[in-house]
């Protein structure tokens, strides 16, 4: 039986270099879109709803394209064919989401924008799945963080390198995006596509037969979880037994809200509720018409039985997401406020804030890419799970130090720890997620790990405006406190999962030294 054969390092390099482009997108959308919606007359209690965009696509497009890129196979491959229509939507949006008239047509290409890029990256994940053997996927990721932090140091730094070496302006009459963010976005749409395209020209995937081969390889080397039978369906009953509860639920959460006159964005909380109580009850009745090989139901059906290394990693996402959700959403209006001290988006005093704020984030980023490469060095010597523990508490550490600096010089310190967290979170949660996960549901199980990406996303667009304007007095700072306690309770939570690759991992270790 055929094992997957070990890469070398420049075929990694190949096969992960379309994150380079992927970020370049996410980048300038985390640290820009803020900048762009208050600019076009935004509030800073409206923001988070704004944002709720982007979480809500992915928490829709993810999955389906997991589903279809498990189900694909042509003479271009399985996952390439989605990295490139991605790619090229993804570029054509960065193009125009700077030109947006009005606010609302900002928030609509922000979902447009999102979707597109969802479309690409959800297949990157599990393209290491499938192209690397379980002791060099740790190697994979991290590459996939080097790229990340790579790109999005260049994307984030752009209309800050673009008025300060190249004098293009930061300012503009009100309600029109400034020239350096708009060329940045223009940039950042050639490098999308261009990047995509090398790990599409530059990358020969696996055929079915060969992947489900290496599967049953890899099975009878380790204890690969199984619940039941892979392919198995859960009744229709057990999802109508738990709908109700779900519709019940939100609907008693929305009386709440309106009895006590609460903010209207906790309705997309109470909302959220309810709609995953009928989509249950949806899909109880696809199951019950015998409509059981519907890509909705085997999503819904493979949500409910899931490993249990990826419902334990789940919780553990759930709380490091919600603080970068908090991070990307208020560090512009906290840097600008609680350190420059203005809210006036026309000032070049608050232009020069968040011209900082994407310095920080460039910081952050090019540390998490210098990094990337010393993560799997931690965990030969610890595991996995350690590593990514003490890269969250770091990052824990890191923002809630940004309340106790004055000096915007400093907040280079703060950046750096938030930089460590990012750079295990894009690359340990997925090493250990895809030594669970069998090999014909790799994307499928990806884009339902997305869940526990997005799910905290929504809960943060929902409360956190709530958060800032009642409990905090408006200042955005203490949401970034919050994110910071958040990375500490996910730190903890990391001690409660289960690596299926650890033993046969260290295994493969002593047998290399006692080669040696």
């Amino acid at each position: 039986m055929r094992t997957r054969p070990r890469l070398s390092f420049w075929q990694i390099w190949n096969m992960s270099f379309g994150f380079l482009g992927i970020q370049f997108g996410f980048a300038l959308q985390n640290a820009n879109v803020s900048r762009i919606f208050e600019t076009l007359g935004a509030d800073l209690k409206t923001i988070p709803i704004l944002w709720i965009a982007a979480p809500v696509t992915g928490l829709i497009v993810q999955p389906i394209i997991g589903h279809m890129s498990d189900n694909t196979w042509t003479r271009f491959g399985r996952r390439r064919p989605y990295f490139m229509i991605g790619a090229i939507l993804a570029s054509v949006a960065l193009f125009i989401m700077p030109n947006s008239p009005t606010l609302w047509v900002a928030a609509g290409m922000l979902w447009i924008m999102d979707a597109s890029i969802n479309v690409s990256m959800e297949p990157f994940r599990a393209f290491v799945g499938d192209m690397l053997a379980p002791e060099q996927r740790t190697k994979g990721f991290a590459m996939q963080s080097f790229f990340i932090g790579t790109g999005a140091v260049v994307a984030s730094a752009l209309p800050y390198i673009m008025t300060n070496l190249f004098n293009i302006p930061n300012t503009a009459p009100e309600g029109i995006i400034p020239p350096s963010v708009k060329y940045s976005f223009y940039l950042g749409g050639l490098a999308f596509f261009l990047a995509v395209l090398w790990t599409v020209v530059r990358t020969k995937e696996y055929t079915p037969e060969q992947l489900k081969e290496f599967e049953e390889q890899e099975k009878s080397h380790n204890n690969m979880e199984q619940i039941h039978s892979e392919d198995e369906i859960t009744e229709g009953s057990r999802f109508v037994k738990g709908s109700w509860l779900w519709i019940l639920a939100g609907l008693v959460l929305s009386g709440a809200i309106f009895h006590f006159d609460l903010e209207e964005e906790l309705y997309i909380l109470s909302a959220g509720v309810a709609v995953f109580g009928f989509i249950q009850l949806i899909t109880a009745l696809l199951i019950n018409a015998g409509k059981t090989e519907n890509g909705f139901v085997v999503v819904m059906n493979d949500l409910f039985r899931m490993p249990n290394t990826m419902a334990q990693l789940a919780v553990v996402q759930f709380f490091s997401w919600f603080a970068l959700f908090a991070m990307w959403i208020y560090t512009t209006s906290a840097v600008t406020n609680h350190i420059y001290g203005t809210s006036d988006t026309e000032s070049a005093l608050y232009n020069k804030g968040a011209d900082w704020v994407g310095v920080m984030f460039a910081v952050y980023n090019g540390f998490a890419a210098i990094v990337a490469f010393l993560l799997p060095v931690i965990a030969r010597y610890t595991n996995r799970r350690i590593t990514h523990m003490i890269s969250l508490i770091a990052g824990g550490l890191g923002l809630i130090s940004v309340y106790f600096f004055q000096d915007p010089y400093l907040l280079i310190i703060s950046m750096l720890g938030v930089g460590l967290a990012w750079a295990s979170i894009l690359s340990m949660p997925y090493a250990i997620l895809t030594g669970s996960l069998p090999a014909h549901k790799m994307g499928t199980y990806m884009g339902i790990f997305n869940f526990f990406i997005v799910i905290p996303q929504i809960l943060a667009a929902s409360i956190l405006g709530y958060f800032v304007s009642r409990l905090a007095n408006g200042e955005a700072i203490y949401a970034l406190v919050l994110g910071g306690c958040s990375f500490l309770v996910a730190a903890l939570t990391v001690l409660f999962v289960k690596d299926a690759d650890e033993k046969l991992i260290k295994e493969k270790q002593k047998h290399s030294s006692d080669e040696i």
